[in-house]
């Protein structure tokens, strides 16, 4: 799959929710986004990005796992434009869909990392170590989180959990030889 392509043709934040989302959905998504509190060092480091970063999301307006991560995402881009997510729903991008299949599913959210130029990085989803610990930790039968009910401590450390990969990527943007060369620095 040509990621760069399809990248072109996704969605702003506001746009996925206007195209995707109902009403009620669209409100869980703004009251979690509006939860998401970001400390002053995570955005002096979003801040510090230099490179350019490309991001595709695959997500699901009616998505738990979404709700709760997908707001932090636009976080992150309104701290620093040089962050650009793209996002695309689940069921109406099935090519991508079943190329960003995870453990044999579905499963949202799916993060592909690129250059600027297009070229493939990185990779992360569905949910984040801190999330699959807290699940771990409760596991009592199947479930699907609802984005309803949202514990705070879990949520820093989600958005930490993300943010560590957001940074990753950046080093490994920033420290490439082919765009520093490219950037002349």
């Amino acid at each position: 799959m040509d990621y760069a392509v399809e990248y072109e043709n996704g969605f702003s934040y506001q746009d996925f929710l206007a195209e995707y989302a109902t009403d009620e959905q669209t409100r869980r998504w703004t009251d979690f986004h509006n939860s998401v509190e970001l400390t002053e060092g995570q955005q002096t480091l979003l801040k510090s990005f230099v490179r350019e970063m490309k991001v595709i999301v695959l997500a699901g307006a009616w998505c738990g796992d979404c709700v709760n991560q997908c707001p932090i995402f636009n976080r992150f881009a309104l701290c620093n434009d040089k962050i650009q997510v793209r996002y695309f729903d689940r069921d109406a991008a099935a090519e991508l869909a079943a190329e960003l299949k995870t453990c044999g599913g579905a499963r949202v959210p799916a993060v592909v990392f690129l250059s600027e130029d297009g070229q493939f990085c990185g990779r992360f989803g569905d949910r984040t170590l801190s999330k699959y610990r807290s699940m771990a930790s409760h596991i009592q039968g199947a479930s699907c989180p609802t984005g309803l009910a949202v514990d705070e401590d879990l949520t820093a450390a989600v958005v930490q959990d993300w943010l560590d990969e957001f940074e990753r990527i950046q080093w490994m943007l920033r420290t490439s030889s082919r765009l520093r060369q490219l950037h002349g620095d």
